[in-house]
């Protein structure tokens, strides 16, 4: 599903906008503004909010995957954004948000393989490597970026 759709400001999305803490029967983890000092930090924080064993083998990718995308936005949007991290009773979703001019046309599809000399291009194509769904809602205002990724079991409607 493309999203095509511009967004307001961090902390002021209307429910139903992005799957969040509110809108999807799941609990806020973490909920926190970062910018450039505070990515290893997040990082380990998101870490040590998921049980290991509630994901497996599949808790490192999409540890890497939050880090790429929050990496996106110091690089690229302004600097600083907003991370909600939540739980459902049947998947982890992290809701990256920020105030930047937006994700140029070009980039707004799922990635093809990134060529083994270009430079960048990695982030989002691993974040749809490694999570069981992608979502992007951006325009000149910011973009949001939702990552789930499916716990184990049979998955159930919410």
């Amino acid at each position: 599903m493309e999203h095509e759709v511009l967004r307001p400001a961090p902390g002021r999305e209307p429910s139903g906008a992005v799957p969040s803490h509110k809108n999807s029967g799941g609990s806020a983890l973490i909920d926190r503004v970062f910018g450039r000092d505070d990515i290893a930090v997040l990082r380990h924080e998101v870490g040590r909010r998921l049980d290991p064993g509630l994901l497996g083998d599949r808790l490192d990718g999409f540890i890497l995957a939050v880090n790429e995308v929050i990496t996106n936005v110091v690089l690229h949007a302004g600097g600083s954004g907003r991370l909600v991290l939540s739980r459902t009773a049947a998947s982890i979703w992290c809701t990256v948000t920020d105030s930047g001019p937006g994700i140029p046309e070009q980039h707004r599809r799922p990635p093809e393989v990134p060529g083994a000399f270009e430079d960048g291009g990695r982030g989002i194509w691993l974040a749809y490597q490694l999570c069981d769904e992608v979502t992007m809602a951006t325009g000149p205002i910011g973009t949001t970026i939702g990552l789930r990724i499916d716990l184990p079991g049979p998955r159930r409607r919410i």
